[in-house]
């Protein structure tokens, strides 16, 4: 008899604390080797980690660090116990008890995909609009996909091939992934699934700020890696904040001040595109979608201004 693939798992992060140790204890048994990769937790993570039987990579803080390069290197920690499969999840997650059996029977019957990922719930959706706002954008349509997030089992396989994640991206290195492997042939499929629970911990605006800040800079890389036809990545988000979020905004002050402050009429736009995105996004929802271009399209210009002054910046984090 054919033994079953062997699965891995990979986990990224840095002073989780009890959440790591709850991702530690969520990751079935037959799953081996775990792979925890630490970078630079002062609250006794490594330890926890390894008296948790993972094994624990120390990530070399004097080189930048990225959530790709922390990824990457957890896969190369396998070594000669590289498996057929590898379910990377980060640090603030645990994962569903049926999830690694649903997603290894799919991609066992699925030759063609690289990647399986299944729906990532907010724990605690009740804390805060922001950590509500987070359990909505995970619940995506199942189905043949164009990209993944943090939490997949991915193809060993294809993963290599395709060289892992870019260690350079602070932000949108699982899209950029993704973009690579469907240009080799690969396909990327959600599945109906329970995956992960995650602990976005966000209860102020601030952080909500420079998480979506974030996704605004990973948007404008994004485009300008992959953002030419066939692919269009993340092409059409960039155009979206930069147009909402800094074009509308401009144009209609440097209207109210060198035309007529009747020009102040067109930041009517923002309430219409409201009416229009309420009815299927509920108000809640539409709201912070609409003021989300702002932060957005600063972390697109924060972007394009490093590429034009050649200086990389450091990562954006909410918490």
């Amino acid at each position: 008899m054919t033994a079953p693939p062997k699965v891995a798992a990979v986990l990224i992060g840095r002073n989780e604390g009890a959440r790591l140790l709850a991702a530690l204890a969520s990751i079935p048994g037959d799953v081996a080797p775990v792979v925890y990769v630490d970078s630079g937790s002062t609250d006794g993570s490594v330890a926890a980690a390894e008296a948790a039987g993972a094994r624990v990579v120390r990530l070399d803080l004097s080189r930048p660090f990225t959530a790709a390069r922390a990824r990457n290197e957890g896969f190369a920690a396998l070594g000669a116990d590289v498996p057929d499969y590898v379910q990377f999840m980060d640090g603030d997650c645990t994962l569903d008890p049926g999830w690694i059996g649903v997603a290894r029977s799919f991609l066992d019957g699925h030759l063609q995909v690289a990647v399986a990922c299944g729906r990532r719930r907010e724990r605690f959706p009740e804390a805060s609009v922001y950590n509500r706002l987070c359990d909505a954008e995970w619940n995506t349509p199942p189905g043949r996909t164009r990209a993944c997030g943090g939490d997949a089992l991915m193809r060993s396989a294809a993963f290599a091939a395709a060289g892992g994640y870019d260690p350079g991206l602070i932000a949108g290195e699982e899209p950029e992934l993704c973009v690579r492997l469907r240009a080799a042939g690969w396909e990327i499929w959600r599945l109906d699934a329970e995956m992960t629970r995650h602990d976005a911990a966000m209860t102020r605006f601030a952080q909500w700020w420079r998480r979506t800040r974030r996704a605004g800079y990973a948007f404008a890389e994004g485009a300008a890696r992959h953002g030419a036809p066939p692919e269009r990545h993340f092409r059409r988000e960039t155009r979206s904040a930069l147009a909402w979020g800094l074009g509308l905004p401009a144009v209609t002050l440097l209207g109210a001040a060198l035309v007529s402050p009747w020009a102040l009429v067109l930041l009517l736009a923002w309430p219409a595109q409201f009416l229009r995105l309420a009815p299927r996004l509920g108000p809640t929802r539409a709201a912070f979608l609409i003021l989300g271009k702002l932060p957005e399209a600063l972390g697109a210009v924060e972007y394009w201004w490093g590429r034009v002054t050649r200086t990389r910046r450091g990562l954006i984090e909410y918490k």
